[in-house]
């Protein structure tokens, strides 16, 4: 494999729908003895390489972490037959975690990393479409979400094997003046200053508290507006995931952007 990813380059790129995909293929027991794995990070066995290879749709960059050389080796002869770009990341999970870079607490209770599942009140509005948004990009790209009658939810969440999330007296709820979004941001340990400012946009709008953010009300707006369009759940939370994914890369990479006219001579609108 020729090509390194530099921690700091690739967290410039961490959450961005161009940027590399990223793998852990540490061991369970490495997993296990860290507590922690890098937020995005798709989680495959040593033991599982090849099937998951196989499986792979992308043709986005593959940035790797392993302690065991001939399991990112076997992960890179399965790519690159494939024409898919890859490479290890520089001094691997312990590199990253020295930098301070964010990192998620693993969960095992909520099945956290690799098969979670969540269920809430139906008729998603701001948190129960920027809670999923968060846990499939950052936390459990595999995690399942329910949305059922509100009178429901705690005998779907048993009967569903699922945690609910958004209702009165349980873990993942508003918490004060803070919202749901925020509990999950707390209960994995996801401490980063882009999520961090996604986090007060999204309170804003969910709490009724528009004035704390200049751009929640048309979060609001446009989370109102889809719920008004979009009559099935799921469906909407498909099409929500992209809002969240074009707001966060705005709080990443646009937010000093600007845009006006006339168009100043020589200045690209």
């Amino acid at each position: 494999m020729s090509k390194a990813f530099d921690p700091t380059t690739l967290y410039g790129q961490l959450g961005l729908q161009d940027g590399p995909l990223i793998v852990d293929l540490r061991t369970a027991a490495e997993l296990e003895h860290s507590g922690e794995f890098i937020p995005t990070a798709v989680r495959v066995e040593p033991d599982g390489i090849e099937r998951w290879c196989r499986r792979l749709t992308t043709h986005r960059q593959v940035a790797m972490y392993s302690s065991d050389d001939a399991a990112s080796n076997a992960m890179a002869t399965q790519l690159e037959s494939r024409g898919i770009s890859c490479g290890t990341l520089t001094g691997g999970f312990h590199e990253w975690r020295r930098k301070g870079l964010p990192t998620v607490r693993i969960r095992p209770e909520y099945r956290v990393p690799g098969s979670s599942r969540w269920v809430t009140r139906e008729r998603p509005k701001i948190d129960r479409l920027a809670c999923p948004w968060l846990v499939r990009r950052f936390i459990d790209p595999h995690a399942v979400f329910f949305y059922v009658p509100a009178q429901a939810v705690r005998a779907e969440a048993a009967g569903l094997a699922a945690e609910p999330y958004d209702i009165a007296d349980v873990t993942f709820s508003h918490r004060g003046p803070r919202c749901s979004f925020d509990a999950f941001l707390d209960e994995f340990g996801l401490h980063d200053p882009v999520l961090d400012q996604l986090a007060d946009i999204v309170r804003a709008a969910d709490t009724a508290t528009l004035e704390r953010s200049r751009e929640a009300p048309g979060l609001l707006a446009i989370s109102l507006g889809m719920s008004a369009t979009i009559r099935d759940d799921i469906l909407l939370l498909e099409q929500a995931m992209f809002v969240y994914d074009s707001l966060y890369a705005w709080c990443k990479t646009a937010r000093d952007e600007t845009h006006s006219w006339p168009q100043t001579k020589g200045v690209p609108a």
